[in-house]
């Protein structure tokens, strides 16, 4: 039996049937939940939002990155084509 960080609920979970770092969900309150031991099973709050957050910014970077790349190589092409007409 472990219980819930956020509102002290006792939740039933076989520490067979969990590894550590597993994602849980609160059948009470519903807050996201990591094991952080299985023998004897011990949860925390997960932070989800956080590590979304981060995704979400290093997908924005990437994309700004691409977008830097193509406008350096047509730069590239159209100063090379100059050099042709001469």
């Amino acid at each position: 039996m472990a219980t819930c960080p956020e509102c002290d609920a006792d939740i039933e979970v076989d520490e067979f049937d969990v590894d550590k770092g597993d994602l849980i969900s609160c059948p009470d309150c519903g807050a996201n939940l990591e094991v952080t031991s299985t023998s004897p099973v011990e949860l925390e709050a997960a932070d989800d939002e956080e590590e979304d957050d981060e995704d979400e910014d290093e997908e924005e970077d990437d994309d700004f990155d691409d977008d830097d790349e193509a406008v350096d190589e047509g730069e590239d092409e159209e100063n090379e084509g100059g050099d042709w007409d001469e």
